[in-house]
């Protein structure tokens, strides 16, 4: 049995045009700021401190997948008698989730200089509600017959209409392809489980669940990847994407060794030791202490006070 393709991608109110896309992303933002705040101010942060960092990480997030997609599509947007307007014109589609994690890191790091939240913690946070963002917005691909993959005869092969700008040509009405889109959706949501487990198992923090994160999308991404049919860049016969996915699981296994090879005892508070706001109740940490690192082996032990020397002279903020 194939999945067909949604019949609308819109509909409109008072003659406002809604895309089915956009309410996918915003519903996934909204996930992630509530499940973000609950993990966040159970290691000690303020009530919906997350809100400054979704006011940041949003917009620069938005201009940052905007940005990355424009990038590796240069020959779509950078030709003789193009519309400059194009490039910044959202709207008509073209956005990307690396440059989206680019410009949201960045918007995370300005919210950190005035939350004086630490950027590591944040991150660390944010990962299931990353991924539970990211899940819905790969369901509103759906809703515009994009982000397919090969040819394929597997029953859950994907119809896409043979009108559709990125049909392959050559080929007949009714093939059916791999839905990108679905099995991006079932890792996403796979990597929410798995990861909260090893973060569990392991106690990670200082970043390690980031770099679960890092390596886990990464290497879904690179096999999906192999397999999208959407025209991007190529670098020494790879597509640009893939390369970025490889980079991102090399840079989360070395942030991983590197982190845990440097803390060894558990996180004292999710704002940098120099902010004065930061005021966690000692119900809030015997919670956090034990879901961490309460049963660190002897002599991995640290008092909040020796973390927080230590994480002053080594640990970023």
């Amino acid at each position: 049995m194939s999945i067909p393709s949604p019949d609308v991608s819109y509909f409109a109110i008072a003659g406002l045009r809604i895309h089915i896309y956009a309410l996918c992303i915003m519903v996934g933002i909204v996930a992630a700021i509530l499940l973000t705040n609950r993990r966040l101010t159970r290691r000690g942060g303020e009530p919906w401190v997350v809100l400054d960092f979704a006011f940041w990480t949003v917009i620069l997030g938005i201009v940052g997948a905007r940005a990355y997609h424009v990038l590796t599509h240069p020959n779509d947007y950078f030709y003789e008698g193009a519309n400059f307007w194009n490039v910044v014109a959202v709207n008509q589609g073209g956005i990307a989730i690396f440059g989206a994690l680019l410009g949201g890191a960045v918007g995370a790091l300005i919210a950190c200089k005035f939350t004086g939240i630490r950027f590591l913690s944040f991150a660390d946070a944010l990962v299931p509600g990353l991924l539970l963002a990211q899940a819905f917005g790969r369901l509103g691909n759906w809703f515009n017959h994009e982000i397919f993959g090969t040819p394929t005869t597997l029953p859950w092969g994907l119809e896409i209409e043979s009108s559709n700008p990125a049909f392959p040509l050559g080929l007949a009405e009714g093939t059916l392809f791999h839905p990108t889109f679905l099995y991006e959706i079932i890792w996403n949501l796979l990597g929410v489980v798995v990861i909260l487990y090893v973060e569990r198992r392991l106690r990670t923090h200082w970043g390690e669940t980031l770099a679960l994160y890092l390596v886990w999308y990464g290497i879904g991404r690179a096999a999906i990847e192999s397999i999208r049919l959407d025209p991007s860049e190529v670098f020494l016969g790879i597509r640009v994407n893939l390369w970025t996915a490889l980079l991102a699981i090399l840079l989360g296994l070395v942030l991983f060794i590197v982190q845990r090879r440097r803390h060894t005892g558990v996180e004292p508070s999710v704002y940098r030791p120099s902010f004065a706001r930061a005021v966690v109740s000692s119900e809030d940490e015997n919670a956090y202490y034990s879901l961490n690192r309460s049963q660190s082996e002897p002599g991995e032990q640290h008092t909040a006070a020796e973390e927080t020397a230590t994480s002053e002279e080594s640990a970023p903020a």
